[in-house]
């Protein structure tokens, strides 16, 4: 009996160590909650910013390994608008919800949580910006900044925007949400940081792919990729790192790499010892994660995602009879997939078999209404 209460006692304690150490919580930034999910530890905390329209949740499946091994805090967040965070209820223009804003809000938060020192920033996507306009105002807190195939600021040029105001149509977004005014600034945003820079002695790492965006004009994913190798062309300050093998959602492709740049930068941050002790974690959790890759390739070697992809590398090289075989053998192995019907009409509309590729993208659609880009398709090619 004894033995069985002293059982109890240390899994009741272990388990509320476990969840004290994981903490979501919301934070008035005056007069509205902003919410924070918090993993706390010691040293310099690491502050992540997810891309445009995603929210806190989309680092999950990192977090702990990074923690396990750095023992620091780590603090990921909604954006106003998103996730489980309120809008300012006091704003009244579109312009108002401005990148600027977001990084008052930011800011706020920090502070209330008692964070507002010396942090490193890790980035995906849009977020980059957010990291960057942070750093320019606080360069003597950010120790580092770890990029993830982010968005430069000299990304979106006037050419660049007018195509996107071409194909995005914000009256179709409800409002207020988070998502209509990230749409509404865009463009104003983009104009604001293109002559802003990182600190030259600011340590970055920046992880992109070789094709972030498989599918997109070639005149986005060329000078995306121009852009990210050339922020780190003869810089000291800046290591570039391709990602081969991923999409832009690289955090999600190559975790160990990402967990392992995290951890490298977060070095910076200790003393000789504590680097080493580090180092035999990082070590351990290195092995851990060779493991883990090896499990997931081998399940996922024919996955709905890898056959998609290679019928794009097709379309890429022109090789198209190739690209339809793959691309209509990923509908028949995975018929509940919009995603699949939706590449196989794509494939089809170059191949000019109209009707097919209607046929493709009607049931895409119906597979899943939110597919507004296939509804857009789809209504250009009736037209036709």
């Amino acid at each position: 009996m004894r033995h069985f209460y002293f059982t109890f006692l240390v899994i009741f304690y272990l388990s509320f160590y476990m969840r004290a150490q994981s903490q979501d919580t919301l934070v008035d930034v005056g007069g509205y909650k902003m919410h924070f999910k918090i993993i706390k530890g010691k040293g310099t905390p690491i502050l992540f910013e997810a891309g445009a329209g995603s929210d806190a949740s989309v680092w999950d499946n990192i977090l702990e390994k990074i923690h396990k091994v750095t023992g620091t805090t780590l603090i990921t967040y909604d954006r106003s608008g998103f996730g489980q965070s309120e809008l300012n209820p006091n704003l009244n223009n579109d312009s108002d919800f401005g990148i600027e804003n977001g990084i008052k809000e930011l800011e706020t938060g920090l502070s209330k949580l008692g964070f507002d020192n010396e942090i490193v920033l890790v980035s995906h996507s849009y977020g980059g910006l957010y990291n960057l306009l942070y750093t320019r105002k606080h360069p003597k807190k950010v120790k580092s900044v770890i990029l993830l195939d982010v968005t430069l600021n000299d990304f979106w040029n006037e050419e660049l925007l007018t195509m996107r105001d071409n194909n995005v149509d914000i009256s179709t977004i409800d409002k207020p949400s988070g998502d209509y005014y990230f749409n509404a600034n865009f463009n104003e945003t983009m104009r604001y940081v293109r002559n802003i820079h990182f600190p030259e002695n600011l340590p970055i790492i920046n992880i992109f792919p070789e094709n972030s965006f498989p599918g997109f004009p070639e005149v986005l994913s060329n000078r995306w990729r121009k852009l990210h190798i050339e922020l780190g062309d003869h810089k000291d300050n800046v290591t570039n790192i391709i990602a081969k093998g991923s999409g832009h959602a690289v955090f999600q492709d190559n975790p160990s790499l990402i967990i392992n740049a995290i951890i490298k930068a977060y070095s910076k941050t200790l003393d000789e010892v504590q680097q080493n002790e580090l180092l035999q974690k990082a070590l351990d959790i290195a092995i851990e994660l060779s493991i883990e890759a090896k499990k997931t390739e081998m399940e996922n070697k024919h996955s709905e995602h890898d056959l998609n992809e290679w019928g794009y590398s097709f379309l890429r090289n022109e090789e198209l009879d190739k690209a339809l075989e793959i691309l209509k053998l990923n509908i028949m192995l995975f018929p509940e997939s919009w995603n699949a019907y939706d590449s196989y009409g794509e494939a089809l509309s170059i191949a000019n078999k109209k009707a097919e590729a209607i046929e493709m993208y009607e049931k895409s659609i119906e597979l899943n209404p939110e597919n507004e880009n296939g509804k857009k398709v789809l209504l250009q090619m009736k037209q036709e």
